[in-house]
Order: C-alpha cells, then structure tokens, then sequence
C-alpha cells in the first residue's frame, strides 16, 4: 500500500498548510483542502473549498490606482466537526499532548484519514480518526465522520457540526493588502427533510459581484457500534453561518462516531430549480455514508483503470507518480465534461494565480488525451466558448483574430494583474506578463493535437478549426515585413521565460523576435494549411465564407511559413530574443553563495534595484519549449524550411547552453530540461525528473504548494513517464515509439487511447510489448524505432530494444 498512499507520521504545524493542499480531495466539480475537521483558519490551519471556476471580481485601490481582481472564491466551510469533553474546550490538538498521529490519503480510493491520540490538561487521552472523500461519482456530495474513542475517561460529549459563511479569501500573504471579502449570506437555517424527517442544516450565500448563488445542506448523525443514535440536540444560528450541537454519553467501550453528509449546489447547475433547493433536496435524499463510500471507491477503480501508470522502482517515485495523477483527476474529472472551466495551473487547491487559467493545458492535456479525451474537449470547448473575448482583445489591440488573454478566469477577458507584490522588497511593481502572446499559440496548438490524438473530424470542424484559424490571423496581423532582412518578425512580446519582460532600460514592455514564439508561428502557419486540407470541402467553404478568409489571406500565411526570422548568436546559438546575446553574463555562483535559493532571481534583483531583463538568465526554459515541443528531426525540418541549418551539435549547444543559465524559477522547467536532455545526458535528466517529482511534495519552492498545487508539473512528470521515456508519439496517421528508459525505471506499464482504440503498453526487460484491445475494427499504424508494422485487434506484439534509440531526441511533434 505504499504506493497508494501518501501518509505523515507526526504532526508539524509548519507543514500543515502544505498537507492540506497535497492532502486535498475532490471531484472535478469542487476540491476541499485537506484541513483537519475541526480547524479554523489561523496562521497553522486554512481550511477551504473551491468550485470550479467559482469566480468573484473585487476592487482594491493600491499604490494610487484601483486594482481589479478576479479570484477563486474561498466558499463556505460544509467540513467543520469538533467536540468537547463535560463542556470544556473545543478538541484542539494545539492544547494537548499528542501520543500518536498518522495522516494518510489513500489515493486509490480518494479517502483522507486522520488517526491521532491526545492528552488533554486533565489527562484524558481520547484516541480520533477523521475520515473525508469528495465523490467522485455524485458529484455535489461529500462525505466525513469522526470517530471519538476515549482510553482512560467517560463522560458527556457534545458534538458541533456546522456549515460556515464567515470565511474570506486569506490562503496567500502577499495578496493581504488586496479586498477578500467575497460571500454575501442569504439563508442560514435548519430545515426538516421531506423524506427523512431529519432536522438538517442549508446554508445559501451568493458572491457579491458574480452574483453566483452556492447551496448547501448537511446532515449529522451520531452513530454508536453500527446503530444510529437519537441524540438530543439544539440548533445555533449566525448571519453566515448555521449549526447544529449533539450531546450524547461517550466512554472507552462506548466510543462514537459522528458521519456528515453534505451537498453543495450553484446557480450554474443544470436541472435544477434553485441551488438552496436543490442541496436541501439532494442531502434529505442521499445514501448512509457506507453506501456513499462504495460508489465512490468504484468510481476511483474505474478511472485508476485508464489512468494508472505502473513502474518498478522506488516505491515513492510509484507513490508520488500516482499522486500527480489523483490531482489532475480531482481537478479535471468526468464531472468536469458538462461545466464551462479550463484548466487551473494551480488545480482548485488553493488560492494562488486566483484559480486562473494560463498556457498549463500544454502540460496537462496530453495525458488527459490518451485517456479521458471528453475532458480534454471540454477544456478546448472553454476556450472556444471565449473566442468572442479573445477576437474583441485583438480588435482592441488594432489586430485581427483571436487573441487569448496570459490569464483567463470567468468570461475570457486579460485577468493578469497590473501590478504584484515583491514579498521580499515589499514594493509593487508593473507586472507586464500579459504580453505574452504565446498562449494563443498553445491553445491553437493543444487543439490540433486533440484531434490528431483522436481524430475526432467532428469536433475540428465544428469548434477546433475555427479557433485555430483565428489564432493564425491574429499571428499574421501581429507579423510584420521587413524589408531589410526579407524576412518577418513579431516585436512586443514576451517568450515562457518570465524573467525578460522589457530590453534593459527600456520603459515599454515586450522584446522583438522571441525564438520561440517565431517559430511555433512557423509551425501554426504551416498547421493552418494542412487544417484547411483535412475538412472536407463543404466545411472549408462555409468556415471561410463564415470567416471571410480569402486566398490572399492563406498565401500570406504561406509566406510567412517560408521566411520568419530567428535570432541566433555565438553562430548557431538560437539566441532567446533578438539582443539577448548582447546582455551581461550573470554570477551564478555569487549569488547562490549569497541568497542559496535563487529560483526567483527576478524577485533577489528588484529588491536590489537591478533588473534581470540585464543579464543571460532565464527563469524556465524558453528556447528549449521548442526543443520539448518539436522532436530534432521536426524543428530540422522547420529551420531548413526558413533557410536556417541546424544539426544534431546546434541541437545539443543549445540544451547546454541555456542549462546553464536557467534558474528554474517554475516548476514547468524542470520537466522541459528533462525532457529535452532524457536521450543525451540520462543521469542529468534522471536527477532533473526527480526534482520535479518532488518539486510540490517537498515544497521545493519554499511555500508556494500550500497555496495551491502545480498542476501542470504534476501532470507533466506523468507524461514524463507516458511520453518522453516510452518516445511514443502520435504523427502522420500512425503511433510511434522510441523508448528511452532510464535504468532507474526498470519496468512501465500503461494503457493509452489512440483514435478510439485502447492499446497496453509495457516496458520490461528491455523490450517493448503493444497489447491491441480485442475490439479494434481496423489496424493500427505501429512505428517502433523507425520500422514500420501494424497492430490487429486483440493482438501482441513484443520489440526487442537493445540497439540504441535513434530518433525523437525532441519531444511532442
């Protein structure tokens, strides 16, 4: 089991806003940080739950200007549980001595369990176990109980269970000085079940800006040896916040267990009348929790089915392999098909980024690709749902197309904020970040690469092609000629590398000719064309006439395929932007031997009145996202295509190169420089891999996973596993492989989804078995190390793989 479960064996209040995030749980329609039951927030504890894509806009006026803001809301606590003993405090494990403590998240099940042992001041002990699942088949109900089991004592207990209105959005520091407050409390009172005839509790609140209306219901019974109790109770009502206290006796043969159900409900839901109604109406007629806990250990077993990813190694690189993957399966689950959200970069963990939506998808979408691909739709169908938004954002900036904003929340428009803190200056500077562009790049490209994955035709024409072709005019318009150079270029933007927002000295934001961002244009403007080949003829037709796309429009594109600039220097270093080979070198080793931890160099500099737009450093990869996108034989063939010559050694240069002076500011680095060094410095890749498997569950950050994990870091190392180390690849019609294990991973095993096909995948002892499912209708293309076979249904093919690899020494295609 301990490959299934994250446990801790002692409590540490400095790592507690940590395991609450890690220790979360949820269902894709919302996620309930892992606080204990019967914490309050304090500088220790941050209890909260959050909705997908639960927005709420408020006003702060900060350094002589109003700040808008849009946040994930922090809504109402349906969790809390406590007691007391003969009316004495409430249960507080800060007030006692603990004897034994075990927290464990079982992750096959998605159960958080905690089991501690206090003495209290009167020497009582009292051994509690807190048990919580959020459902993952049910989707707007959750579960916890708590067991009291006393060892030296008997008495009176009363038992507090309540649905809380009175919280804020306070998980992030450095947000302190922004306006928290965003629930307005409606209703908050007991009702008596219609089917039941239980007294419950509904509690109804509504955002004051969104106007998002949230129900909620609980019901509470106190349960001794299997039979359920008829204890005395009372109710106690506030403004935002509704309880109810149970008195029952409780002894060392006589412990008690308290189960709660709660259910939660929006405005947003479908088939409903009213959400207050709705909870009332779901929890009067929920099941007993046992059978709750069944469906929904059966809902995980099934999702486990096609999403597990088994290797023989260490039992914790298992563990934390499958915890990246129950996270990404508890912010984007089947539950998440029928509701307007895209993919949070920090899951709906937490607070940080305000639960917005960056250009994370690119990580998190090829896993859910190959497995779930109705979520993956679901998330390009968010952004397609925003093409309004991003088409006036374009408009507005004198360009054409669709221009998709750097952060997106509610309704599509550019969430990103004017200005941030510096927590360690504690000044606000500009944040200039929303000039990057790129994230319509890879929303363009997160689309084509859904479709290629599961040539659903259907889906391109109808959605796909019109957001890519939108994306590509909104590039051409943003292109411009120069006549000089006979070439193209794009000024005024920002590549993945954050550090470099502006040329030094510079007060306008933007660089000129980003590397990256002209050569996935390269690749966007090819796509186009082979887009505009792939529908059939009538839908070509009517999506330009609908479009009014004209073949002057479509032979510019061409052109601009054929002769975009690409900076280099040093001779075939593929220079980040045009100028970056003119900055200064940066003391690496001075200011690691000063500050140890620089991952955020930006954050050291501004707080010395330097600037890191001045020096040859980078806080993740930048040139090498291509390296990472594009397998070497592809970006060859692109550069070659621009008049460009790239060999195997510009290849290699380049990854050593910007190595060098990455300072791996984001977590999504590490995965970029593994990937792109997994064939030609293994050990150095491996070391990387296992930086970035650690990155949250060690907080390597310092602070940042307990506001919210990294979702795209944790889905990025499975995909690690799923795509780098196995090589497979999906290009040209057919699925390829070129595996190139680490000696550490003895043995992979996975299923993937290929074209509405489920293949078994398996690595061991050094060769490449493909189990075909034995209901395929037609063969599969197979290219295993660049020989060509086919696949039939129910068939099994094994490879040997003793050669050395020989191609894909890049990444995605």
């Amino acid at each position: 089991m301990a490959q299934w479960t994250l446990a801790y064996d002692a409590f540490t209040p400095e790592q507690q806003g940590l395991r609450e995030a890690l220790c979360a749980v949820g269902n894709g329609y919302f996620v309930t940080r892992g606080a204990f039951p019967w914490a309050a927030a304090d500088e220790i504890h941050y209890p909260g739950t959050y909705l997908a894509g639960g927005y709420n806009r408020l006003v702060t006026p900060i350094a002589g200007r109003d700040i808008v803001n849009e946040d994930l809301v922090n809504i109402p606590n349906w969790a809390y549980l406590t007691f007391r003993i003969d009316g004495g405090d409430w249960f507080n494990v800060m007030a006692g001595e603990i004897l034994a403590f075990r927290q464990e998240l079982d992750l096959h099940a998605g159960i958080l369990t905690v089991r501690l042992t206090l003495k209290d001041k009167q020497n009582r002990e009292t051994e509690v176990t807190a048990r919580r699942f959020v459902h993952m088949e049910y989707p707007h109900l959750a579960a916890q109980d708590l067991t009291i089991q006393p060892r030296n004592w008997s008495g009176s207990v009363e038992v507090l269970s309540a649905l809380d209105g009175r919280v804020i959005n306070s998980g992030v520091k450095r947000y302190g000085q922004l306006a928290n407050s965003h629930l307005a409390p409606l209703e908050a009172a007991p009702f008596i079940g219609m089917e039941s005839g239980e007294e419950m509790l509904a509690l109804v609140t509504q955002t004051n800006q969104s106007k998002l209306r949230i129900g909620q219901a609980a019901r509470t019974r106190l349960v001794r040896k299997g039979q359920r109790l008829d204890a005395a109770h009372r109710i106690e009502r506030e403004l935002a916040c509704v309880s109810q206290i149970f008195q029952a006796d409780c002894g060392p043969e006589d412990p008690l267990t308290v189960e709660k159900v709660a259910s939660v409900f929006t405005g947003r839901d479908v088939a409903i009348s009213e959400p207050g109604l709705a909870a009332r109406e779901s929890i009067d007629g929920a099941p007993i929790l046992g059978d709750l806990e069944a469906t929904h250990r059966r809902a995980w077993d099934r999702l486990w089915r096609r999403c597990d990813i088994q290797v023989n190694g260490a039992d914790r690189t298992q563990m934390i392999l499958r915890l990246h993957i129950f996270h990404l399966l508890q912010t984007l689950s089947p539950n998440s098909v029928d509701l307007d959200v895209g993919v949070p970069a920090r899951g709906w963990h937490g607070e940080a980024y305000r639960g917005h939506v960056f250009w994370d998808e690119m990580f998190i979408l090829p896993f859910l690709k190959f497995r779930l691909p109705a979520i993956g739709k679901a998330m390009i169908r968010y952004r397609h749902h925003r093409l309004g938004a991003a088409r006036k954002a374009a408009h507005a900036a004198g360009l054409k197309g669709a221009m998709y904003p750097w952060q997106s929340g509610s309704d599509g428009r550019e969430e990103s904020q004017v200005m941030h803190l510096n927590p360690r200056s504690g000044r606000w500077v500009p944040d200039n970040t929303w000039v990057q562009r790129h994230v319509s790049l890879a929303v363009a490209y997160d689309c084509w690469k859904h479709y290629t994955a599961t040539g659903d035709k259907a889906f391109l024409e109808s959605r796909g092609a019109e957001l890519i072709l939108e994306v590509t005019r909104f590039f051409a318009s943003l292109t411009q000629f120069n006549p000089a150079r006979e070439r193209y270029e794009i000024h005024n933007v920002m590549g993945p590398d954050e550090y470099h927002d502006a040329y030094p000295d510079s007060d306008e934001p933007g660089l000129n000719n980003n590397a990256y961002t002209n050569v996935f244009v390269t690749w966007l403007m090819m796509t186009a064309h082979e887009l505009l080949e792939t529908i059939d003829p009538e839908s070509r037709a009517e999506l330009c006439a609908k479009l009014q796309i004209t073949p002057d429009e479509t032979e510019r594109w061409h052109d601009i395929s054929r002769r975009m600039f690409v900076p280099f220097h040093d001779g075939d270093i593929i220079s980040q932007f045009e100028g970056y080979g003119d900055l200064k070198e940066f003391d690496w080793e001075g200011y690691r031997a000063k500050y140890g931890d620089i991952h955020r160099l930006d954050r050291i500099l501004e707080s010395e009145g330097d600037s890191a737009n001045r020096y040859k450093l980078s806080k993740q990869a930048d040139v090498l996202m291509l390296f990472y996108l594009f397998p070497e034989p592809v970006l060859k063939e692109m550069l070659e295509h621009l008049g460009y010559a790239f060999t195997a050694d510009t290849w290699q240069k380049n990854i050593d190169y910007y190595l060098a002076r990455t300072s791996h500011g984001s977590t999504l680095s590490y995965l970029v420089h593994t990937w792109v060094m997994a064939r030609s410095h293994p050990e150095q890749a491996w070391e990387l891999f296992k930086t970035a498997l650690e990155s949250d569950i060690e907080d390597i950050q310092g602070g940042t996973t307990a506001e919210g994990i990294h979702l795209g870091a944790m889905a990025g190392t499975v995909d690690l596993v799923q795509r780098c180390f196995t090589g497979l690849d999906e290009r040209g019609g057919a699925l390829h492989f070129d595996p190139v294990m680490p000696h550490h991973l003895k043995d992979v095993a996975l299923r993937v989804r290929y074209q509405e096909r489920w293949l078994d995948v398996a690595i061991q002892d050094d060769c490449l078995t493909l189990t075909a499912a034995p209901d395929w209708r037609e063969p599969m293309p197979i290219v295993v190390r660049g020989a060509e076979t086919t696949l039939n249904a129910g068939e099994s093919k094994t490879f040997p793989l003793k050669e050395p690899p020989q191609q894909l020494a890049g990444g995605q295609a």
